[in-house]
């Protein structure tokens, strides 16, 4: 089955109805977000869509409405805007899960600005009926859209001041900075491109880095509500599906190392394995002021990338781990068992287009026949080969 991507490319920002709004110019229907986000027990609200433009370009632009009596917001602890979305059985458990993880990144976020235990945390902004709303809706979007992956660009963040209850508040914000901390962003704009609420969608939601090789098939606009002269205020998302076979490309993940055990280094490549690298290897390097050191390697599907490179930095000695992305060719895979004199052999066999061009007797059962009949292993292994080639 094709991979589906969502691709946010945060022109003017991101922020929460933006987010919704794009999923909306992108076909998803208001009305199913509204019935998903019906059990969430917070009232008085109502989606209300338009049509807007900033800069030429035309999309939908969002606003969740509250009635009059609620339009202060509430202070809400986090524990309590858990427990609401929790409750909200009409949205998928998965949705669910999502948005309370994108409070809870928002929540750490606040509780480092403002130096308070996490359970003290008190949300004003995040914490009012339109951002539950925003927030649990772009839960709800991911699976009306099916559950893409969804990548993203960097976020432009802006410049200035801006007024919150605490006051006036350089931008980017605190919590917005602590949010996209170890992620790319660009500083650059003038007013509040990325809110705390949108910055938290991303790095929850997405995975924020180069774009994608991917196939476009529909393209929306979220209009936001500010104005600016320097750039469109839009959230662009881009829906389309990978442009190539597997799950997203391969990589090759590498570090230097020159003061590693050789032993830990055996036990690198086979936890690397373990992790989800389809091969992993050690080859001998000589590097600065001529040391002795070993290239530790992996080839690595996409979405084992970042298990991989944890994996280098937490147990290998090194610093520092780079990757690229490389094109992976390999031969369709098929396994058949043999009889030989000394037993039953699987031989793991690659073909294209039908053809057999590859045929390797599997070593573990070899070994395990050779000491069996106290045979040479190349005798067992070459019978193998010859019984494979009768068959």
């Amino acid at each position: 089955m094709t991979r589906k991507i969502l691709y946010l490319d945060p022109v003017g920002g991101v922020a929460g109805d933006m987010f919704l709004a794009a999923a909306v110019d992108l076909g998803v229907a208001p009305a199913a977000i509204s019935a998903a986000l019906a059990g969430l027990g917070v009232p008085g609200w109502r989606l209300v869509v338009a049509r807007s433009e900033r800069h030429a370009i035309v999309g939908t632009h969002l606003d969740v409405e509250v009635d009059a009596a609620l339009a202060g917001g509430q202070h809400r602890s986090l524990s309590s805007i858990q427990s609401l979305i929790q409750g909200a059985q009409s949205m998928p458990e998965r949705a669910r899960q999502r948005a309370q993880a994108v409070f809870a990144c928002l929540g750490a976020a606040e509780a480092k600005v403002h130096g308070v235990p996490l359970d003290q945390v008190h949300f004003h902004e995040v914490g009012a009926v339109d951002s539950i709303v925003d927030i649990s809706g772009a839960a709800v979007v991911l699976e009306l859209l099916g559950d893409p992956e969804v990548l993203a660009a960097a976020p432009p963040l802006g410049s200035g001041m801006v007024k919150t209850e605490h006051g006036m508040t350089p931008v980017p914000g605190p919590a917005t900075l602590e949010i996209l901390k170890d992620v790319p962003v660009r500083f650059e704009g003038v007013g509040e491109l990325t809110t705390p609420t949108g910055a938290a969608l991303l790095r929850t939601l997405s995975r924020i880095g180069e774009a994608p090789e991917m196939v476009v098939e529909r393209v929306g606009y979220g209009v936001g509500t500010a104005d600016f002269k320097d750039r469109p205020n839009v959230l662009r998302a881009i829906w389309g599906r990978a442009s190539h076979a597997g799950p997203a490309g391969t990589y090759v993940v590498e570090a230097n190392v020159d003061d590693c055990s050789p032993q830990v280094l055996g036990f690198l490549i086979e936890r690397l394995l373990e992790v989800g690298a389809v091969d992993a290897y050690v080859l001998p390097a000589t590097m600065k002021k001529s040391r002795p050191g070993h290239l530790l390697g992996a080839v690595v599907p996409a979405d084992a990338r970042d298990a991989v490179t944890r994996l280098l930095l937490s147990e290998s000695t090194t610093l520092g781990v780079r990757s690229h992305r490389v094109e992976r060719d390999t031969l369709e895979r098929e396994s058949h068992e043999v009889q030989t004199p000394y037993g039953k052999v699987q031989v793991k066999v690659g073909k294209r287009g039908g053809a057999v061009l590859n045929a390797q007797p599997e070593f573990e059962d070899c070994r395990r026949l050779a000491v069996e009949h106290r045979v040479p292993l190349k005798q067992v292994w070459t019978a193998a080969l010859v019984a494979f080639g009768r068959s």
